[in-house]
């Protein structure tokens, strides 16, 4: 073998100067980010329920979900919720499931159908310090264009009381007539959103 094409290192002593510090533009942070939406997971669990019991409980004094069902349906369906956090900390939620019938029964509380072709929102919740800054209206929109792209979900169906109609009505649910399901004294509305042809421009504008 020719030695012409090696070259031989000479050993040199290493000098280890310290670096420089970078300039504050440059130096990294490691910091949450201000503002995310992102699935939930079980381990968001504890946390959604912390919410959840806040609002409702001081309310109707019951919840529409209680923990190991946070923690059931973040298991088996986490695709279906959306918690939107900012620096780190959950302040709102929705949680849904699928359902495979064409109106809400009681089974519908607690039971997660992956054949269905509707999603069915369970709770919606907000941190008490966060209310009445139109978080909930913002989180909702984001999760219809969630549900709007996947292509297996044809439409959304929630049940609520009476006041909250108007609220949801805004965002395109409309009034399918009183809600077979009853939580002790309560009685509900069972309000539909068709999600059919609109996947495309909510797509574009979320």
């Amino acid at each position: 073998m020719s030695m012409q094409g090696i070259h031989c290192l000479t050993p040199v002593a290493l000098s280890l100067l310290p670096r420089a510090p970078e300039p504050p533009s440059c130096q990294r942070r490691h910091t949450l980010p201000a503002s995310e939406f992102r699935c939930l997971t079980p381990q968001d669990a504890t946390s959604a329920f912390e919410i959840e019991r806040e609002a409702f409980i001081s309310i109707s004094g019951t919840c529409p979900l209680y923990l190991h069902e946070i923690q059931h349906f973040l298991t088996l369906c986490p695709e279906l919720s959306l918690g939107w956090f900012q620096e780190g900390r959950l302040v709102a939620f929705i949680i849904g499931s699928l359902w495979d019938e064409e109106r809400l029964t009681q089974e519908a509380l607690t039971l997660h159908r992956p054949g269905g072709r509707t999603a069915h929102l369970h709770v919606l919740a907000v941190h008490r310090t966060f209310r009445q800054q139109g978080k909930g209206s913002v989180l909702l929109w984001r999760y219809l264009c969630h549900l709007g792209s996947q292509p297996t979900v044809r439409r959304a169906v929630l049940m609520c009381e009476d006041p909250l109609v108007p609220f949801y009505e805004r965002f395109g649910f409309y009034r399918v007539g009183p809600c077979a399901v009853t939580v002790g004294p309560l009685t509900f509305t069972e309000l539909q959103c068709s999600l059919q042809g609109q996947a495309a421009w909510r797509r574009s504008s979320c």
